[in-house]
């Protein structure tokens, strides 16, 4: 806002972004285009209406009225004080077939995810200096299989995790899943067969974090693969799915392109699956590893969104095997993360990691294995087993 005209704060709903802008810039003037009566105004007359807006102002819920952000432009272009507009998304709003109007070079863009853990615990994180240094970690906050399944199960939206009975819990993620499909989606795009992507939501998540056979998918579940598709997309632009590009190294093996696809929230993916902390009691759980690892992803994914230089997030999968994530940052340093919901960790846990060592050579920092024993353990070169706890130690 010191610099920038407009600033644009897109995330899934109810992950806190009016809470954020209003609290950050408490004298803006607020409008929600959730309001019917301020969208029929701003879809009427785009540019009188932000022509009434004072600054600095929030727009909230953008991608209703998609026309504003035009108007917007032109109103900066006349006047390019810095703070001039806030604006807020329950979608990915630059994303939207229906937006023609980029703000490039007028827009700062933030992605605001759900809690992290590390937020949850008021501790300043520092797990991606760890180990973009090759550092190696204070010692982190003891655990134990019952809070991690806790955090699983709690996920980061700020509604859940102030409630403490996993009934009310579960209330609110149902009736959350259904209003962002029933309402978000209808108001992105036109979708007849609305009742065909919660079948493609129960599909993803029963396969995150891996990568998904969109084919087999198309077939499983009768839905014709362009729609399929489409939808898919649509689930990424209402930040109930995150896709996991694959990284391309220039080596020798043959490499296996395919996206991963994450649930943005193990709360959420919880839900989905019917699971609960009595079927996850047990490490022998064969949902258990699938959840942990969709969470490690999910908090670096967070964790890189608030980097002064944020790495790239990536998976890296070979006909030898898979390194879980592969982060690369802006100096071309790499680095790869591997997940175990296992308490202990062996030699032949890094064998993924040696090979992206062996691939990158100069340009790699660190591999870790993230795993749910206490203590910190170097395996050779560049290598370590670390507690999961260290993604929310300060």
């Amino acid at each position: 806002m010191a610099d920038t005209p407009v600033v644009m704060v897109t995330g899934a709903r109810q992950a806190g972004k009016s809470t954020l802008v209003r609290a950050v810039a408490p004298a803006a003037e607020y409008v929600t285009l959730d309001d019917p009566a301020t969208r029929s105004a701003a879809a009427g007359d785009p540019t009188g209406f932000v022509a009434g807006l004072p600054s600095p102002a929030i727009v909230d819920e953008v991608q209703r009225v998609p026309e504003l952000l035009l108007a917007i432009k032109a109103a900066v272009d006349s006047d390019r004080r810095p703070g001039r507009f806030i604006l807020t998304g329950s979608a990915d709003v630059l994303t939207l077939p229906t937006v023609t109007e980029s703000l490039a070079g007028r827009v700062e863009l933030r992605t605001l995810w759900p809690l992290a853990q590390a937020e949850i615990a008021g501790a300043p994180p520092a797990f991606l200096t760890h180990l973009f240094e090759g550092e190696r970690p204070a010692p982190a906050p003891r655990g134990d299989r019952r809070s991690l399944i806790e955090r699983l199960l709690r996920g980061g939206f700020p509604e859940v995790v102030r409630r403490a009975s996993p009934g009310r819990r579960a209330a609110w993620l149902g009736s959350y899943v259904d209003a962002v499909i029933q309402r978000d989606l209808r108001s992105i795009a036109d979708i007849k067969h609305l009742t065909d992507v919660p079948r493609l939501l129960a599909a993803i998540a029963g396969s995150s974090p891996g990568t998904v056979n969109l084919a087999a998918v198309s077939r499983a579940i009768a839905i014709p693969r362009t729609n399929l598709d489409r939808y898919l997309t649509m689930l990424e632009q209402v930040y109930l799915v995150r896709r996991l590009p694959a990284w391309h190294a220039n080596v020798r093996q043959q490499q296996i392109r395919s996206a991963r696809l994450l649930v943005t929230d193990t709360a959420v993916l919880a839900y989905l699956l019917r699971l609960s902390a009595s079927t996850l009691a047990s490490w022998d759980s064969p949902k258990l590893g699938p959840l942990v690892e969709n969470f490690a992803a999910m908090e670096l994914v967070k964790h890189a969104s608030w980097s002064e230089e944020p790495p790239r997030l990536y998976h890296w999968r070979t006909r030898d095997g898979e390194v879980d994530l592969v982060l690369e940052d802006r100096h071309g340093r790499v680095a790869g993360v591997e997940v175990k919901a296992s308490a202990t960790v062996r030699a032949d846990d890094f064998r993924h990691l040696r090979r992206l060592r062996d691939a990158t050579g100069e340009r790699f920092a660190q591999g870790v294995v993230l795993y749910t024993g206490e203590r910190i353990i170097p395996f050779g070169e560049g290598l370590a087993a670390w507690p999961i706890e260290t993604l929310w130690a300060p």
